[in-house]
């Protein structure tokens, strides 16, 4: 598969695939022209390089956890380990947010009160 029909199946850009080869984060097959060939199994792959992004995981990490899934299955306690790691980096971010929210609400709640009050008062 080429890269723009890559592109197309992950909703990940061009720039972005060829960024994360650059970074050693993707290894992708060439074709007999030299043409990056991606096969389904990258589908997934980059996928969940996404995920590992936009949990905050830094680009260090990610690439850590990249060249240990290409080492194999050996790797994988190592690789369990890095996104034990990364949980507890989002349950903590998670907890943060909520109390964000909580705070919102209590401040949301405050001003429905006053304005239901200025409404029947009038």
């Amino acid at each position: 598969m080429t890269i723009g029909e890559f592109s197309a199946v992950t909703g990940i850009s061009p720039y972005t695939l060829r960024y994360y080869e650059k970074k050693g984060l993707l290894r992708v097959g060439r074709d007999g022209g030299g043409r990056r060939d991606y096969g389904a199994e990258d589908i997934e792959w980059v996928k969940f390089l996404k995920r590992l992004k936009d949990t905050g995981m830094l680009l260090r990490d990610i690439k850590r956890y990249s060249d240990l899934r290409y080492q194999g299955d050996s790797t994988m306690k190592e690789r369990m380990e890095l996104l034990l790691l990364y949980r507890k980096s989002v349950v903590e971010e998670q907890k943060k947010w909520n109390e964000y929210l909580k705070n919102l609400d209590e401040k949301i709640g405050i001003y429905r009160e006053r304005i239901s009050e200025r409404e029947n008062e009038g």
